[in-house]
């Protein structure tokens, strides 16, 4: 795993829209696996700025999202596809019928997830899957206990998660209980994995991650048997690591 440590949040956008840039350019069919919350945001906005100004297509490339929240419809203000909509899809040129989005509102939930995998495979699978970091390590909405062997499924969202995911709504109450999420598997089947954490809260997940044992009850631990995995942090989300660890990293 690579680590690159950052100054701070807006090096940390420029830094991951610089990777994943890189990836369309040198491969325009590229399969993108993206991430919502509110991490992303600032590699959103890098992304659309590159477009807008240096004119990096996205013509012909696809995309494939983590998850989204059982019950929402891709219309519903909080729903993941929303999300995608304004922070991104809304300002490139890459085609919205190349965009997928897990279906909360399915009527038949598990057979979405099964037909989630099949896009995915029939797509040749993800080229390079953008991470975020939850507090308890998830990864996704893949929560502790999460097996290596998930495929994309329904899951229940731990109680620090609807806390955590709270502000996006009016009220604790309105915020989802249970989510679509690609599975550990899939995830670890993507080409490259890039992650990125940012701020206090989440360095000891972080340093759990990195410098743990590859174990479920910490999701994010698990990409550690991934091949090609760029994991990047600021200042504030590195503070716990290791002397050893921050000496060792690429801090630019």
């Amino acid at each position: 795993m690579k680590l690159i440590i950052v100054k701070d949040y807006g090096e940390l956008g420029k830094k991951a829209a610089g990777l994943v840039a890189d990836e369309v350019k040198s491969n325009p069919k590229v399969v993108l696996g993206l991430a919502t919350g509110g991490t992303p945001v600032g590699m959103y906005r890098e992304l659309i700025k590159l477009h807008q100004e240096e004119g990096i297509d996205f013509s012909q490339a696809s995309s494939f999202n983590l998850d989204e929240y059982v019950g929402l419809g891709a219309t519903h203000p909080q729903s993941y596809r929303a999300y995608m909509q304004e922070n991104l899809f809304d300002h490139i040129n890459l085609p919205a019928g190349n965009t997928h989005v897990p279906a909360g509102d399915a009527a038949d939930l598990q057979q979405e997830c099964v037909s989630y995998e099949e896009a995915i495979r029939q797509a040749g699978g993800v080229d390079i899957q953008v991470l975020g970091i939850g507090n308890n390590g998830h990864i996704g909405f893949n929560e502790p206990g999460s097996s290596a062997d998930s495929t994309t499924r329904v899951v229940q969202l731990t109680e620090s998660t609807i806390e955590a995911n709270a502000r996006y709504f009016a009220s604790k109450v309105e915020v989802p209980t249970q989510a679509v999420s690609m599975g550990i598997k899939t995830i670890l089947s993507a080409k490259k994995v890039v992650l990125l954490a940012s701020g206090e809260a989440k360095a000891e997940a972080v340093r759990l991650m990195l410098e743990g044992e590859p174990t479920a009850d910490v999701p994010a631990s698990l990409l550690q048997h991934h091949p090609d995995v760029t994991v990047i942090v600021d200042e504030a989300a590195a503070s716990q690591l290791t002397v050893a660890a921050a000496s060792s990293e690429d801090k630019r």
